[in-house]
């Protein structure tokens, strides 16, 4: 035990530094540590309210000290608040290596606390542990998957890089976490993360950080995050810029995207809507020289129907049809996606001649006993050709629930086997398996077409959709054709509940009668007979709306058609004729009636019928159909035409073309949408300082979105415009762009934006402002200050 002088000592303030100084001239020689108690005793004199750091019971660091001694200081006065505080203080030494050693002890115990603890105790000693210790905590943490030590091992992360001591952190507890965190729903730390190793060219292997954006890729930033990060490791190997014969060049290449990952950021991509991200992907495939697999070419045919691309749909075809290990699910998934793609372009002949193809070969199947599992071959005129699928076709997995529920989620491989796993096999296990799912939900969204012994067939959504294109186009003639030849090939039906009669009931009850009473002429042309249910309908429609011509003509096809009509249709007449004020007119009816000795109270079918599709009960094809005509979206063939050609031109560089047809576009009436701007935008980028133009589109889609409902702003059109203003320098447009998507709860990948910061405006807003500026210069800089302090950087 020193002795101590009875002396006070003048304490300004008890900050760390200050109480350093006060003690160091009596502390032996041989110190190199000392940590303070303060007790409670003096923290009930007001000692407490110096400083945020002392609270009764914890260490504070001041210096340095060799031995394990014990002091007491006899008073302290403090002078900051003009008073005088007396009260013990005790004075412990600690030894850092001692503490590395307790740290590795609660690690080994998993007490997360007691790690958190004594990790900042050492950090307030002397900085970071010893490099064992400090990745020994992150596997503690990550372990754990607990979010609060994630989130503090992360920050430890975020500590050694601002500090520029990375080399204490080691790649494989650094991607152990990586997981942890993307396990846990924080993909934000956890990209981060993989980004830091890429930057400081610590390469993770692809099986490891696939299984990390498989679990990002399960909710929606997370997904958007995926494919920025694919297409970041991908830019690196584009072209054949690594050369695969340097031995170097070993941990690169192993990092480079296969085939896996980039399904899993593709499905990502399709699941939550940010499908020309995808296609960005699907351009740098041939780049980088990834094989596609049977996944990964149903996943490019719904992004190109999602994108409207058809052209690209029918190139895709025939590597479907080359293709002998397509599943069911697979093989009608792409078909599904070409009936979309064709419904969206307006060709309804082209899509009905695929239907009926369907039909025609699911007859031939079910007359066929001894028939062979069924595919089709698709030429360029759309024909289905049968072809026979060699092998055992896979079965399909139905799943009830879409939602993704994989048992590897929510745990953690030991560390020691995750370390011991050189190959990462189980994490590319782990990460298949959430492909797997990832593709189910996709398969969910299938509506179009299913399959029955191997063969594919229609659903009643395809008939639907096939009607309203057909109704809205005023193509009467064309629809009966496709619905009567529909009934030949399918399953008979009695005639009152035929698809035909469906169609005309649901354009009777929406209003639709002059279609309903063509598509019945078209019927009646062709030789088919029908109940009186239809007439019925129709003239008690004519009825309601004095329309007296067309009950006339009504009236005459009913009798050439040997139809009896029931009473509640001669009820109607007469209360149409009693309104006209023809009382004449009738009792004619009325006597009629009596003559043909029909009951009252007739048929009540199709208004029990309406009862139930107004109430959401299962009506069968009426139903679907009255639900998509009153909320389905009309289509625009012209707006998917031009925009193809715009991107056409945008993807080429061709930037005055594109701007030319975006002219034309306009003057056909056609308003450009959120695609047609992307284009455009990411054209301008691709070309540089075409900043000014992407200022006028911005403006223009502003205005185009206040007055219609055609422009909707989504996160890919966002993201784009707000890179090519940050790149640009036009942070006054891009705080817009910001507070916009901050407004919509749109994510956004400040990682980027502030790497793309420090790449071209490193410098720029440092020091003081300049004396003499201009008023938009003022501005501009106040922009730019708003813009650094949004991404962390002031």
């Amino acid at each position: 035990m020193f002795s101590w002088r009875k002396t006070k000592l003048q304490a300004v303030s008890l900050h760390q530094s200050r109480l350093t100084s006060l003690f160091r001239g009596m502390l032996p020689l041989d110190a190199i540590e000392v940590t303070v108690t303060i007790s409670q005793a003096s923290l009930q004199h007001g000692l407490a309210g110096n400083t945020h750091l002392y609270k009764a019971g914890n260490p504070i660091v001041l210096s340095t000290l060799r031995s394990s001694t014990t002091f007491h200081v006899w008073s302290v006065h403090r002078t900051e608040a003009f008073s005088t505080i007396s009260g013990s203080i005790l004075l412990q030494a600690r030894d850092p290596a001692k503490l590395n050693e307790e740290i590795q002890i609660a690690v080994d115990e998993h007490r997360c606390d007691e790690v958190w603890r004594l990790f900042v105790k050492h950090m307030q000693m002397e900085g970071f542990p010893r490099k064992s210790v400090v990745n020994n905590v992150l596997v503690c943490f990550a372990e754990s998957l607990d979010s609060n030590w994630l989130q503090k091992g992360y920050s430890l992360v975020e500590q050694a890089y601002e500090e520029s001591k990375q080399n204490l952190l080691e790649k494989e507890p650094l991607v152990y976490l990586s997981l942890a965190l993307a396990k846990s729903g924080m993909a934000v730390p956890a990209s981060t993360i993989l980004r830091k190793l890429v930057e400081t060219e610590e390469y993770p292997h692809v099986s490891s950080w696939s299984a990390v954006l498989a679990h990002m890729s399960l909710e929606g930033s997370g997904s958007y995050l995926s494919a920025e990060l694919v297409l970041e490791i991908g830019y690196l190997f584009q072209n054949n810029r690594v050369d695969p014969r340097k031995k170097s060049n070993a941990s690169l290449l192993a990092m480079k995207p296969n085939t896996q990952a980039l399904n899993i950021a593709l499905a990502g991509c399709l699941l939550f809507g940010t499908t020309r991200k995808a296609e960005q992907l699907l351009d740098m495939i041939p780049k980088i020289g990834v094989k596609a697999d049977a996944n990964l070419l149903v996943i490019m045919a719904h992004i190109y129907e999602r994108n409207g691309r058809r052209e690209e749909l029918r190139k895709l075809q025939r590597h479907i049809d080359e293709a002998c290990n397509l599943n069911d699910s697979q093989f009608w998934q792409f078909y599904n996606c070409l009936l979309m793609c064709h419904l969206k372009f307006g060709d309804l002949q082209s899509a009905s001649k695929m239907v009926l193809e369907m039909l025609r070969r699911g007859k031939v199947a079910r007359n066929s006993l001894g028939a062979a599992i069924l595919g089709f071959d698709t030429a360029d005129d759309d024909r289905l050709n049968l072809k026979k699928v060699s092998g055992k076709v896979s079965e399909v997995k139905e799943h009830d629930d879409p939602d993704i529920k994989v048992g590897s989620i929510h745990s953690m491989i030991p560390y020691d086997e995750f370390s011991r796993d050189r190959k990462f096999l189980k994490l590319e296990a782990e990460a298949k398996d959430i492909l797997d799912a990832l593709l189910a939900k996709l398969h969910v969204q299938v509506k179009l077409i299913t399959s029955k012994h191997g063969v594919l067939q229609p659903t009643e959504e395809i008939y639907v959709k096939l009607a309203k294109a057909f109704l809205e186009s005023g193509k009467m003639k064309e629809l009966a054709e496709f619905l009567l030849k529909a009934e030949h090939e399918d399953s008979p039906v009695s005639s009152d509940n035929s698809m035909l009669v469906n169609v005309i009931n649901a354009c009777i009850s929406l209003g639709m009668l002059d279609q309903a009473h063509d598509l019945l002429d078209e019927m009646r042309m062709a030789g088919v007979r029908t109940g009186s249910l239809v007439y019925s309908l129709l003239l008690k429609a004519y009825c309601k709306t004095n329309r007296t011509r067309e009950v006339t003509s009504l009236l005459r096809d009913a009798q050439k058609a040997g139809i009896q009509l029931d009473s509640s249709c001669y009820e109607a007449l007469i209360q149409s004729q009693v309104i006209q004020n023809d009382t004449h007119g009738a009792l004619n009816v009325f006597k009629e009636m009596k003559e043909a000795k029909i009951p009252r109270g007739g048929n009540q079918q199709f208004e029990k019928l309406l009862k139930g599709c107004e109430g959401n009960a299962e009506a069968g094809l009426m139903s679907k159909l009255l639900r998509e005509i009153r909320e389905g979206q009309s289509l625009d063939a012209g707006v998917h035409d031009w925009n193809n050609v715009i991107h056409f031109f945008s993807k080429k560089g061709l930037m005055q073309d594109a701007e030319k047809a975006l002219t034309r576009m306009r003057s056909l009436g056609h308003s450009p949408n959120a695609q047609t701007f992307h284009s455009m935008v990411t054209g301008y980028a691709a070309i540089g300082s075409k900043y000014t133009e992407v200022t006028e589109l911005w403006g223009e889609m502003k205005s185009i979105a206040a007055a219609t409902s055609v422009m909707r702003f989504d996160q890919e059109l966002l993201d784009a415009v707000l890179y090519t203003f940050v790149r640009g320098g036009f942070f006054s447009r891009a705080n817009e762009v910001v507070e916009m998507m901050e407004k919509k709860n749109m994510f956004v990948d400040k990682y980027k934006y502030r790497m793309l910061f420090l790449k071209y405006h490193k410098t720029a807003y440092k020091g003081k402002a300049p004396k003499v500026q201009s008023e938009s210069q003022l501005k501009k800089r106040e922009a730019g200050l708003i813009f650094k302090k949004w991404l962390g950087l002031s």
